[in-house]
């Protein structure tokens, strides 16, 4: 028996066989092109979406957030508000355990800059039917510049499991037609409640 101090009896390295170099060639080339291909992924092939991310403090975040309903809110769903803000400005949704806040009604082909943040753990933005994946981190402001290109009402899901409660997290998205366009500003389906339904 020996430490790791001591050396171990006998040949116990070899030089590595030919064909086993060819094959470590092979992966750090194919390592060297998926590397050297991300920034053009990123830039042309559309699934990175580009956001400015800034720290925030938690409380911070949850005082923004009740300011711009203080300002916007147009109505509420079941204790939610619903709010309308105008177009081009930056709109705010906050994630916690169990619910998203507000619920935004956005028109359609506008710009807005969306501030996500989370005031507690980790959670996952996934708007539904769209395939959208984000993940929100506490301590930290993700905005994203969105132009909604279909009027609809559609649903926010956390794909990044939050406790009990996590099923039940759904908020939504309200899209409607630019002005002239009818508010779809109806209640959701009722679900079971603990907190987090919208």
């Amino acid at each position: 028996m020996h430490t790791g101090m001591e050396a171990p009896r006998g040949v116990w390295w070899k030089p590595v066989p030919r064909v086993e170099k060819l094959w470590i060639r092979i992966a750090f080339g194919w390592c060297l092109i998926l590397f050297a291909s991300m920034p053009f992924w990123h830039l042309r092939g559309g699934q990175n979406p580009t956001g400015i991310r800034h720290t925030v403090d938690g409380e911070a975040f949850r005082a923004r957030v009740d300011q711009f309903i203080a300002d916007y809110q147009i109505g509420d769903d079941r204790g939610f508000p619903i709010v309308a803000p105008p177009p081009g400005s930056d709109i705010y949704l906050q994630a916690s355990m169990w619910s998203w806040r507000p619920i935004l009604q956005l028109e359609r082909d506008v710009e807005y800059v969306l501030h996500l943040s989370s005031t507690d753990v980790n959670h996952g933005f996934s708007l539904l039917p769209l395939n959208v994946n984000l993940q929100i981190v506490p301590g930290y402001d993700y905005a994203l510049r969105v132009t909604p290109t279909a009027s609809g009402d559609f649903r926010i899901v956390c794909n990044e499991f939050c406790g009990v409660g996590h099923h039940l997290m759904i908020g939504r998205v309200i899209v409607v037609d630019p002005p002239g366009g009818t508010a779809m500003v109806t209640p959701a389906p009722a679900t079971p409640s603990m907190g987090g339904d919208l």
